[in-house]
């Protein structure tokens, strides 16, 4: 696309925030402002010459929304150039984009090694479905790279880890993994939904394949699911492209226009959403019945320097653990006024969960145990609301939590 001084929007010297307004439009002939949006399940051809070349792949043209829409296709274009990929196919969720980064190019026989710091969903994918299909898989503590090294010193297919992890916000050496992957024979998969492509880019540090759940920031209002499987351009097209055309994970043209929305405010709600999450995790850091806070660029956070390393601000989410275990959570969260309880994030609103009963429910007790998800530990996604109306919320619900004990 050009713009009015005849450069065009996909040109490096535009800098993250133009590209999320205008990268990948693709405008058509009736010259519409707002990106087209194409609810259409199939693409008529000229004639049946040109059908049979579209399946044989030598013309350029559409076939049917399950494969590619220009809806969708504008979507994967403008995460290519926010996330600096090659190549991105998308999907209905943000589940559906790791399943398919896994599955694509695994198969019986081969071994992964995972962080064991995942999302709930994901951990079982990585537990229960891949050896249901002859996938050997072994866990290891993300933060450790000693761990890294024993398990990645046996050949290894595919690595996958999450950073800063959900809940507890743990970081991964990205480089220093990437290195003793590869070393194995491994690709890297990284969960970047914490971050954003906006915060940190882990295919400029050595990973291979980056996922997201749009439905996160990407979105950022709580309105559309969708997923995104970012990497090389050789691989997408060999590897994940026939996986997805085949099974149909597809995203829906409707959703990927409203992400197309949600990307050009991505900057300004993740910038704004950061500084709130920094500063509210300071407040926290000195409330009665607070016991600990995790945030990425706290001095307190164990992995600090790292954080710092390899992202460029702390992100929207803010872990905390109060006192009095599930019942002490349970009253600060039923105290909330304004905070929300809800599992999603990256939402405009701030919402609250508790991962013991809800996101890492499911893992098991021991699990959770290893990764440090006490039942006390609450997650708040930071939204927009003004950061002294949160710190007011949260005061106030603390505050109940304090009555209750001295009561007891």
């Amino acid at each position: 696309m050009k713009g009015p001084d005849g450069m065009s929007y996909d040109d490096p010297q535009y800098r993250p925030a133009t590209r999320l307004v205008h990268g990948g439009v693709n405008r058509s002939q009736h010259g519409e402002t707002a990106e087209a949006l194409y609810l259409t399940s199939g693409y008529v051809y000229d004639n049946a010459e040109q059908a049979e070349a579209t399946f044989a792949g030598t013309v350029d043209h559409y076939q049917y929304s399950r494969f590619a829409n220009p809806t969708i296709s504008m979507l994967e274009e403008r995460l290519c150039q926010i996330e600096s990929a090659e190549a991105c196919r998308t999907t209905a969720t943000g589940m559906a984009a790791v399943n398919a980064a896994l599955l694509a190019p695994l198969k019986t026989g081969d071994r992964v090694v995972a962080s064991r710091a995942l999302f709930g969903s994901c951990h079982w994918i990585v537990s229960t479905l891949l050896p249901k299909f002859g996938i050997r898989s072994e866990f290891v503590d993300g933060s450790n790279l000693d761990q890294w090294r024993a398990a990645l010193a046996t050949p290894a297919n595919v690595v996958l880890l999450e950073t800063p992890s959900n809940p507890m916000l743990e970081i991964v050496d990205l480089r220093a993994v990437s290195e003793l992957a590869h070393a194995a024979g491994a690709i890297v998969v990284v969960d970047n939904v914490f971050a954003t492509p906006l915060l940190q880019q882990p295919l400029q540090m050595g990973a291979d394949v980056v996922v997201y759940s749009c439905t996160k920031h990407i979105d950022g209002q709580g309105r559309v699911l969708g997923g995104a499987v970012l990497a090389g351009k050789k691989w997408i097209n060999d590897t994940l492209q026939p996986f997805i055309r085949n099974t149909g994970p597809s995203l829906s043209p409707f959703n990927a226009w409203l992400l197309l929305k949600g990307m050009e405010t991505l900057a300004l709600r993740v910038g704004a959403g950061c500084a709130a999450a920094a500063a509210i995790a300071d407040f926290l850091a000195t409330q009665s019945g607070v016991t600990r806070v995790w945030y990425p660029t706290r001095d307190d956070h164990p992995q600090r320097a790292l954080a710092m390393r390899q992202m460029t601000a702390g992100g929207t989410v803010v872990t905390f653990e109060v006192a009095g275990g599930k019942d002490g959570a349970f009253s600060v969260m039923n105290g909330f006024r304004l905070i929300a309880v809800s599992n999603n994030l990256g939402d405009s609103k701030s919402l609250a969960t508790h991962p013991a009963t809800t996101t890492h429910m499911r893992i098991g007790a021991e699990e959770r145990g290893k990764l440090g998800i006490t039942d006390g530990v609450i997650r708040v996604s930071i939204g927009l609301e003004d950061p002294e109306d949160l710190k007011e919320d949260l005061a106030q619900a603390l505050a109940t939590l304090t009555r209750e004990q001295a009561a007891d």
